[in-house]
């Protein structure tokens, strides 16, 4: 977003460096808030459960900018809030809890298409730091895996590339020779849906 054009403060309620990096591409100027909130859901759909989750942090970002002191700014403020999930055969594969969890989401994914789904919540917040509107949606991409080994799982492993990352990899890093083929975008994947994005920030400049 080129900065003459941009009239809110805008904020990225992530910590996740993917994130910061792709939204960079969206736009030069924005400050990151990390949101740390209790992640409830109430659906097993990856669509409904992503959106809800992104919901949870832009709100969460929305309650530590209206406690702060000095809030009252010369514009509003855009929060983007976004959660990534990676699911298969109808389950839902978050974040491995440990080697022997990350070596069974591998092992399920190989020679398999699954979903990546990134749901994306914007809030916008007023000079008084109350929520004035909000929209929320999902993108999602089909990944192509193609057979893995258990010993190219096990070195995948042995990477450490694997344990912060839903589905237990990264497409962006050395697991990227494993994808045989994409549909949608890539960068969802990564962990925002760059050009869907920013189509919908700019349709609010």
């Amino acid at each position: 977003m080129d900065k003459h054009k941009q009239s809110f403060r805008i904020v990225l309620a992530s910590g996740s460096p993917r994130r910061k990096e792709l939204f960079g591409m969206i736009s030069d100027e924005f400050e990151v808030i990390v949101s740390d909130c209790e992640e409830v859901v109430t659906s097993t759909a990856p669509e409904r459960v992503t959106q809800e989750l992104s919901r949870q942090k832009a709100e969460a970002a929305a309650v530590r900018i209206a406690a702060e002191p000095d809030l009252k700014t010369t514009s509003d403020i855009l929060i983007v809030g976004a959660d990534t999930v990676v699911s298969i055969e109808g389950k839902i594969l978050g974040k491995p809890k440990d080697r022997s969890d990350a070596f069974e989401m591998l092992r399920l994914l190989s020679g398999k298409k699954h979903k990546a789904t990134t749901g994306v919540t914007l809030l916008r917040v007023n000079r008084d730091g109350r929520i004035q509107w909000q929209k929320s949606f999902a993108e999602t991409t089909i990944v192509c895996v193609d057979h893995m080994k258990e010993s190219e799982i096990q070195a995948y492993l042995d990477t450490g590339e694997p344990y912060d990352k839903a589905g237990a990899y990264g497409i962006q890093g050395l697991f990227g020779r494993h994808i045989s083929g994409i549909e949608g975008d890539y960068n969802n994947v990564v962990g925002l849906p760059v050009h869907r994005l920013y189509k919908e920030i700019s349709a609010l400049m």
